[in-house]
């Protein structure tokens, strides 16, 4: 049974008529790193843990910061060691490279160490409003269970999404599958019973 695209899209608008990226951001730099760090994390730690850290250090801070004070400061996110050596090589390249700014370049910022194809169609969209499709767990989930996709390759999940979505609807509707999948088609225990949309995997006892 395959999902209907224009009945999910009316259901999608129904339960998540106005999508929005949850992480907290006032500067351009200050998404590109919290989508970074919030990699095998959730956005709500990220956001706790950005907004003392935004709010302490500046970018050429966080360039020029010791790494032991900053793995202090997101040790609490997963990798810790890790992100924080991507996040002060981030904060010194945007410095040298675009006075502090996140470009709209894809290849640059793929070039950045722990911003990957996901991390740079986040940024992209939601900087610069680029058509793209970024997938998560959570979209990978959520699109299996629809029966859109019957894969976990993140690649052809993509490629198939932008090929059942008018390209001006990938933003929104990928913004939608992803808090689907956040807050209702969870991975344990999924609310199937208060979900509109007419699922093929849907279990109402939930």
């Amino acid at each position: 049974m395959k999902t209907d695209i224009t009945d999910l899209k009316n259901k999608l608008d129904l339960m998540i008529p106005s999508p929005r990226c949850e992480l907290i951001y006032h500067h351009d730099y200050e998404l590109l790193i919290a989508v970074m760090l919030s990699a095998q994390c959730t956005d709500k730690r990220v956001n706790e843990v950005t907004s003392k850290l935004f709010q302490k250090y500046s970018l050429k801070d966080l360039s020029n910061i010791d790494l032991h004070i900053l793995e202090k400061e997101i040790h609490s996110l997963g990798s810790y060691t890790k992100k924080a050596l991507y996040l002060k090589e981030i904060a010194g390249r945007l410095l040298n490279d675009y006075d502090g700014h996140v470009p709209q370049d894809r290849d640059y910022l793929e070039s950045l160490p722990g911003v990957g194809h996901k991390t740079a169609n986040v940024v992209l969209s939601e900087l610069y409003n680029v058509p793209t499709m970024a997938v998560d767990t959570h979209v990978t989930r959520v699109a299996n269970r629809l029966n859109l996709v019957k894969t976990a390759d993140v690649k052809k999940i993509e490629k198939k999404l932008m090929k059942l979505f008018a390209k001006e609807e990938y933003n929104k509707v990928n913004h939608q599958l992803l808090l689907l999948g956040r807050y209702t088609c969870t991975a344990k225990n999924p609310k199937c019973a208060t979900c509109l949309i007419n699922c093929p995997n849907k279990n109402t006892d939930n």
